[in-house]
């Protein structure tokens, strides 16, 4: 009698298990073809390359707005662009930067990376993920809209009151401004909670409080301060909203409200705002510099202390942004020394990477290139930022194309540079394909040159006292010259951000193939196949350090999970020791209509106040069958 190969071959044998697994496991975390797959996925890759996409989108769109912003102001008395239409454009790129693409950018990546890193087959609560993706995506849709139909924003950004009270912005347009706020943080408190939940007891085993890397925990970190500081810009939107529709005073000074509370209301989600887009944008940094560098990040602990006491003063920062309006003295002076002090972390978190970089053998490819981009840019930003915490020089500047220059560098050398490098470094985990090193090269000192010559002429208009948000301005006052470099360097920027989204659709369907690990990174997120498969891994792997893949060689793998149903590892908070198998939720149809009658109920209430009643009916049905137990899936064993 023969005996089949695979027993009489133990390593055969183990490799036609190992198959067979994977190929159960394909059928488990598999979505259904065609549309109806691609709106139920749970997937969190899939959910968080589409707010990766999405919010580039977003990032286009506000920076056409930019564009043409810059074209009306080259030259002194332009009349290419109407003061009405300008408003809405200034309005609308500030929003659309801020609400719908800096932030989402930053938490998409943590939706993506943040389970992997942890050695997690997917996020927690993969529904709440879907559901959180389409609010984001109505949202940004419906602003969007709104301007195209000559109702876009008109009030700014920060849509200041009395300007935005009825009074002075009559008909709807500081409504739907108003709406997109609260789209955008029901978006950004649904990842927050993934991500934190993750983050806790979804580790893999081994992998203690200390051995966390630093990337997942600039996200944890990011996740608790828009826990904390997103609630604080919807009460406001509300209260706006509500004194617009119903009448009431909250913001009206002659009926006994309060225009500043406007102003402290949103700058404390406003100023912490600025480290949410900044803190992931950390953590990135530290996985690039210590793959490039060939060396652990120098002092990790004093790195995660860092990180944890940006996030804790970000929330004492909020009134530099107001000490124009008259607050007592004493009180501005607090400010000022939160606002110098939180440069302290900053500056530790920059000598610690130049540590590992000197102490480590770099190799200069292009996603280390935008992070020494992000060293010159940021260290400028934050210089300025410096000197505007000067009560005494803030009052002289406030209001002046200084400031924007400060927050553009912030901003941009802050977020974009780092965000633009972790894209190339995580480019093969996405894809499986390498970006071309040429064409990112070439991508860095286009957008690092266009960048400064934008902004960097744009403190001299301050200093020369050039007011911001004016649509034109006369001739003879030497503005000029800058403003002319100024636009040129935009138009830079243009053809920087041009090639890379040239780079990256070459690179997806031409680009070399990459591996797994083609950095040699020691992370858990390149332990798996790249791109990784639904269910991340077919094994839970083991923690050993900080740096796995280095100094194990390959994390063990440890059995267990069922392969016929989705289920993934909880552990403990502190030391990730097993506690549980969590049953994940299968695909649904029901966070996408969930989504759609809330998007439903935020348009209506822009017109009719009824909208926050019958609305609510259809959500309630589609969440509670979303919620509604099934008896076939235990929640956990």
């Amino acid at each position: 009698m023969s005996v089949p190969p695979a027993a009489s071959n133990p390593r055969a044998a183990q490799d036609h298990v190992a198959q067979e697994e994977r190929a159960c496991l394909a059928r488990t975390w598999a979505d259904r073809p065609g549309l109806i797959g691609w709106l139920t996925t749970v997937d969190a890759k899939r959910i968080g390359l589409r707010y990766i996409v999405t919010a580039l989108v977003f990032f286009a769109c506000a920076g056409v707005l930019a564009l043409l912003m810059r074209t009306q102001l080259i030259r002194p008395e332009n009349g290419f662009i109407g003061p009405d239409r300008y408003n809405q454009l200034f309005s609308l790129h500030g929003s659309a930067m801020m609400f719908l693409f800096a932030v989402p950018i930053m938490t998409a990546m943590g939706v993506y990376l943040v389970p992997l890193m942890l050695g997690a087959r997917t996020i927690s609560f993969p529904r709440l993920n879907a559901f959180g993706y389409w609010v984001y995506l109505f949202g940004g849709i419906t602003i969007f809209v709104a301007f195209l139909l000559d109702i876009g924003p008109e009030t700014g950004w920060t849509s200041y009151v009395p300007l935005a009270s009825p009074d002075f912005s009559p008909g709807k347009r500081t409504d739907f401004w108003s709406q997109m706020v609260n789209f955008t943080e029901v978006s950004a408190l649904c990842v927050a909670a993934e991500i934190a939940t993750s983050f806790m007891v979804t580790r893999a085993p081994g992998m203690r409080l200390d051995r966390i890397p630093l990337f997942a925990w600039a996200q944890m970190v990011t996740a608790f301060m828009v826990m904390v500081a997103m609630p604080s810009v919807m009460i406001a939107s509300q209260l706006l909203q509500s004194d617009r529709q119903f009448g009431t005073q909250f913001f009206n000074a002659a009926e006994g409200g309060d225009p500043l509370l406007w102003q402290h209301l949103f700058w404390f989600f406003g100023h912490p705002e600025v480290y949410i887009i900044f803190i992931p944008a950390l953590g990135m940094i530290s996985s690039i510099v210590q793959t490039f560098s060939r060396r652990p990040i120098f002092a990790h602990t004093t790195m995660v202390v860092a990180l944890v006491s940006i996030g804790f003063l970000s929330f004492g920062l909020w009134v530099h942004h107001m000490f124009a309006t008259g607050l007592p003295p004493l009180g501005n002076s607090f400010y000022t020394a939160v606002s110098m002090m939180i440069a302290i972390p900053s500056g530790v978190q920059i000598f610690c990477w130049i540590a590992t970089l000197w102490l480590g053998k770099p190799r200069y490819a292009t996603p280390l290139l935008f992070v020494l981009g992000f060293f010159a840019l940021f260290v400028l930003g934050g210089l300025t930022g410096v000197m505007l915490a000067s009560v005494s020089l803030d009052q002289q500047l406030h209001d002046t194309y200084f400031v924007v220059a400060h927050l553009h560098y912030v901003l941009i050398g802050g977020a974009v540079f780092p965000f633009l490098g972790a894209f190339h470094y995580w480019f093969p985990k996405f894809t499986g394909r390498l970006m071309s090193e040429r064409a990112g090269k070439w991508n860095f000192w286009l957008l690092f040159a266009g960048v400064n010559l934008t902004f960097f002429p744009m403190h001299w208009l301050g200093l020369a006292g050039m007011p911001r948000r004016i649509y034109t301005y006369p001739a003879g006052m030497g503005w000029e010259w800058a403003n002319m470099v100024a636009t040129a360097g935009s138009y830079l920027v243009a053809v920087g951000v041009l090639l890379f989204v040239a780079n990256a659709v070459w690179s997806l369907r031409r680009g070399k193939a990459a591996g797994d690990n083609p950095w040699e990174a020691p992370e858990l997120e390149w332990a798996t196949s790249s791109p990784p498969p639904p269910w991340n891994f077919t094994q839970v792997p083991a923690v050993e350090s900080r740096t796995p893949l280095w100094s194990q060689g390959e994390p063990a793998w440890l059995r267990g999970l069922r392969s016929d149903k989705r289920e993934m590892l909880l552990t403990s908070i502190a030391d990730a020791q097993p506690r549980a198998r969590w049953a994940c939720p299968d695909p649904s149809i029901w966070p996408f209509f969930s989504a759609l009658a809330l998007t439903l109920q935020f348009i209506w209430t822009i017109f009719d106040p009824w909208g926050w009643v019958w609305p609510s009916i259809a959500i309630a049905i589609a969440m509670t069958i979303w919620f509604w137990p099934k008896k076939s899936e235990p929640s956990m064993e």
